[in-house]
């Protein structure tokens, strides 16, 4: 919302005035708005194609975010091998480049008509953005496009799909540290507050780029081990209808877990609640506010089976749930995974070099 806000604004108040000031401010503030509006919906449609094509090769799309220069389509599971990888990273900039082609042929087409107005600017501007959109994500750089261009193509070539994923990351570390050293310095330079959009954007892309290395590492470490070889078992559960007066007071307290999934009257999960929840609970109100009131529900809980790899779980935890999840066998709750029970079978793991199933 608020790229969104400053987009509309960039163009309402500085391009489209500049480029027809005979229009009044309503003009530019509605043109500003559909141009932002259509430009989302740009970003919409190159991430749709991935998860399209994704989904045409065997992978399920958890959800889509969206930011400046594209967004991420959160893929559960793995392509199955590098001409997977290549046609799912390949399409978004693909699509990027067709949308910017044809906005730009429409813009021509109402200017060639007599049209010099908003409308053909704001087309204008679409077509530009698009193509610079597919030019950027086309960068050889995770988490962009085109990093997963590059490992797609190392992986073909090397067979390692981890190594091929450590150079595309660190690809984009570097790409990274180039755009923040870029702004940063032209910032100083200048004085141009503009500049340090090209700092932000390099630190997002160094951030996500080292957050995908890790999480590849952590994947390979853990191997043929199943999610029964990672979960603690029989976890204890709390009640939906007890407060947070009630479970602070209870002996489920004593056991020192810091996080216990929510049932309703004895049954399956329907939720999940941290210690860190709780705590944003203010005294005065922990006797009325019951527990399913404040537990992440369970579309936000990773959920996993016995015999599933527990690699394969690593991509669908979440940050409500803060990194765990439920394990569930024909709907009854069996176990559940922390940050701690997977940093202990790495550990153990690292000990005793040893990664494969019990």
């Amino acid at each position: 919302m608020v790229i969104f806000a400053l987009i509309a604004w960039g163009l309402a108040a500085s391009r489209f005035p500049a480029a027809y000031p005979q229009y009044g401010t309503t003009a530019y503030v509605i043109a500003g708005l559909l141009t932002a509006l259509a430009f989302f919906a740009s970003l919409l449609a190159h991430e749709l194609s991935h998860a399209l094509v994704a989904r045409r090769n065997g992978l399920h799309v958890e959800d889509i975010t969206l930011w400046l220069f594209g967004g991420v389509a959160r893929l559960s599971g793995e392509a199955r091998n590098p001409g997977a990888d290549l046609r799912i990273a390949g399409v978004g900039p693909l699509v990027s480049l067709l949308l910017g082609a044809v906005f730009l042929i429409v813009a021509e087409l109402l200017s060639a008509s007599g049209y010099h107005d908003l409308v053909v600017a704001g087309f204008g501007w679409l077509g530009a953005i698009n193509i610079l959109l597919a030019v950027f994500n086309a960068i050889p750089a995770a988490p962009l496009d085109g990093g997963r261009l590059l490992r797609s193509i190392i992986w073909w070539r090397t067979g390692d799909r981890l190594k091929a994923i450590q150079w595309s990351s660190r690809a984009g570390e570097v790409f990274g540290w180039v755009l923040v050293a870029v702004g940063l310095i032209t910032f100083f330079a200048r004085a141009d507050f503009g500049a340090l959009w090209f700092a932000l954007i390099g630190w997002f892309v160094i951030g996500a780029a080292t957050a995908e290395s890790q999480q590849a590492t952590v994947r390979n470490q853990l191997g043929q081990l199943a999610i029964r070889d990672v979960m603690t078992p029989n976890p204890i559960t709390a009640s939906a209808s007890m407060t947070v007066a009630d479970l602070l007071s209870s002996d489920l307290i004593r056991h020192r877990h810091s996080t216990f999934p929510v049932t309703d009257n004895g049954r399956g999960p329907v939720g999940l609640v941290t210690f860190n929840q709780i705590r944003h609970v203010q005294p005065q109100d922990r006797a009325t506010t019951r527990l399913r009131d404040i537990a992440c529900p369970m579309e936000q809980v990773a959920q996993a089976w016995p015999d599933e790899p527990a690699a394969a779980l690593l991509p669908r935890l979440s940050q409500c749930a803060e990194g765990r999840a439920l394990v569930l066998s024909d709907g009854v709750l069996v176990g559940i995974i922390s940050p701690s029970d997977i940093n202990r079978v790495l550990r153990w793991i690292t000990t005793t070099g040893h990664n494969e199933r019990t």
